[in-house]
């Protein structure tokens, strides 16, 4: 079987798919095509999604699973998915459908079913899920809050250059729905079957310094596959949340792709 020749990069929220700009042109030096798309909504710029935020609030899992879908079925043989924070609950999704020949999801988000609630986390999620109100709208981070919850490693001035280049506000529907599935009865927008022995293998990458979503979370997401498949946990030592964009990402992207072409199904 021919290796893969399409890597697929799935953003996560609060960002959109500028935040891969390294990656795709890292990426194509290597001789593969990069895909980057982005959510239903997501495609204007960054500065006209902060000016106008009503894609941002109409957006849904479905849709966005939809979309993604419908691209990996039209190409011609099942790419390497890549996805960052609520990106690698998608990547999950996706290899569960049965989408993709290896997946890797970075800082990722969790699926149903995973409820370690760690306290850093809280406290990064709190700018959304302080007000009941927020789950019917667009949802952003000032300056402070995304650097404790996305850059926290960093300097400020180059925390705050990465916040005005790639900060947006985020799906308070989601973010909410997400938070709650757990104690919903039935299979919610993120479940995932973790007895699937027919899902191509699977890497979680953590940040060790990551608030968001700390490596705590990787490892009992990881943990809950309980399929004949592989699933792996990398963590690297003292990185924040936005590993695509911060300092050392060129070492984070050689690792999740030379592991999902060596271990590609």
């Amino acid at each position: 079987m021919s290796a893969p020749d399409t890597i697929v990069l799935i953003h996560g929220f609060w960002v959109t798919p500028r935040s891969w700009e390294h990656w795709i042109s890292h990426y194509e030096k290597r001789g593969l095509r990069v895909l980057a798309p982005a959510y239903p909504g997501f495609e204007a710029e960054v500065e006209s999604l902060n000016a106008d935020t009503a894609p941002i609030e109409q957006v849904t899992v479905p849709h966005i699973v939809e979309r993604l879908e419908t691209l990996v079925r039209g190409l011609d043989r099942p790419p390497v998915l890549i996805g960052h924070s609520a990106g690698g609950v998608f990547v999950q999704l996706l290899l569960d459908h049965g989408f993709g020949a290896a997946g890797v999801a970075i800082n990722s988000a969790p699926t149903e079913g995973v409820a370690v609630l760690p306290l850093t986390q809280i406290k990064a999620a709190f700018p959304v899920l302080k007000n009941p109100a927020n789950r019917h709208r667009a949802v952003g981070l000032n300056f402070d809050q995304w650097h404790y919850a996305f850059t926290n490693t960093l300097p400020e001035e180059e925390s705050r250059a990465l916040y005005e280049r790639y900060a947006v506000p985020a799906s308070g529907s989601i973010f909410f729905d997400s938070a709650l599935a757990t104690l919903r009865p039935g299979h919610q927008s993120t479940y995932v079957d973790y007895h699937n022995d027919d899902r191509a293998p699977l890497l979680f990458v953590s940040g060790e310094k990551d608030h968001l979503m700390p490596p705590k979370v990787q490892e009992s997401n990881a943990r809950h596959y309980k399929s004949n498949t592989v699933t792996e946990v990398k963590q690297f030592a003292g990185r924040p949340h936005l590993l695509p964009a911060a300092p050392g990402w060129e070492e984070v992207a050689d690792f999740a792709l030379d592991w999902a072409l060596a271990h590609a199904k």
